[in-house]
């Protein structure tokens, strides 16, 4: 499976009517129905009641839909069984211990989907890593599975287990090591190095993203609507970005049917990487 071109993703309480509702008018390019930390204890089993129909409501107004399932298993295997649907695409899975835990929810999904008359492979997910024993296998769980679309950590809760303040300076070397494993496995980074407590500061955000987008990120998850189109303009290719690209392939080709082995650009060569930076360009555009 190809990387899906997300690049933001909202995080919204599944069992808020009033978020679900408007979710799909704030930009985002996957809604994420929690069901995990913004869901009290005593209302896990009126969120997965609750999935259907704001599944339903979110992809009939033309979103992908995500859920983030529990934690531990015996509420793992419970909201799999609730969210493993047509109308959600993935799933994401907090707290991932290692390559063993991902093949073993992929099991379990691939059963419903089996029940469901889905299509194998239907459900995708997004791994997060939010503990440091896990950290080493970050790269084994990128490789899992052929379900991983993306994979991040959970800055904060591994903040907490490192003892750390999270922020761009604590998060940096973990944040490359999942920008490497991600690409390496042909899958999404997804996260940014920095912290973002303050939603108001959204000069900050946007030059946190900004600087995460140069190091490889390629999406990220808010909780926030304020910060979608921020997410959208940094993690996106720019008009002028697309502009260039089209016309550095064009130039590109246009060589190669002259038989030219260099090719001029603007006043510089450009060789195959180049252009294949510049046809991923025009991927995420599309």
């Amino acid at each position: 499976m190809s990387a899906p071109n997300w690049r933001s993703l909202l995080f919204v309480p599944t069992t808020s009517e009033r978020f679900v509702a408007k979710a799909h008018t704030r930009g985002a390019d996957v809604i994420i129905l929690d069901l995990e930390d913004s869901i009290p204890p005593g209302e896990k089993q009126a969120a997965r009641d609750a999935l259907p129909a704001a599944a339903r409501t979110l992809k009939q107004a033309g979103v992908e839909v995500c859920v983030r399932i529990n934690r531990p298993m015996e509420m793992s295997v419970i909201d799999i069984a609730a969210a493993v649907m047509p109308e959600v695409s993935s799933l994401m899975l907090p707290k991932l211990m290692g390559p063993e835990h991902v093949k073993l929810l992929s099991e379990i999904v691939a059963a419903r989907e089996v029940l469901l008359d889905l299509p194998r492979g239907h459900t995708r997910f997004i791994g997060m890593v939010e503990t440091p024993q896990a950290l080493g296998q970050l790269q084994a769980i990128a490789l899992a599975d052929p379900r991983m679309a993306a994979i991040g950590i959970g800055s904060e809760d591994l903040s907490t287990e490192l003892e750390a303040v999270p922020g761009a300076d604590s998060m940096y070397v973990f944040g490359m090591m999942v920008v490497a494993a991600a690409r390496g496995a042909g899958i999404l980074p997804l996260g940014s190095v920095g912290a973002f407590a303050d939603f108001s500061d959204l000069e900050g955000y946007r030059a946190s993203l900004k600087r995460s987008r140069q190091l490889g990120f390629g999406c990220t998850a808010c909780i926030h609507p304020l910060h979608v189109p921020i997410i959208n303009e940094e993690y996106g290719p720019s008009p002028a970005e697309v502009d260039r690209a089209r016309r550095l392939i064009q130039a590109f080709d246009e060589a190669l049917i002259q038989g030219l082995g260099a090719v001029a650009f603007e006043g510089a060569m450009i060789d195959l990487p180049v252009v294949e930076r510049a046809r991923k360009v025009l991927a995420r555009a599309r």
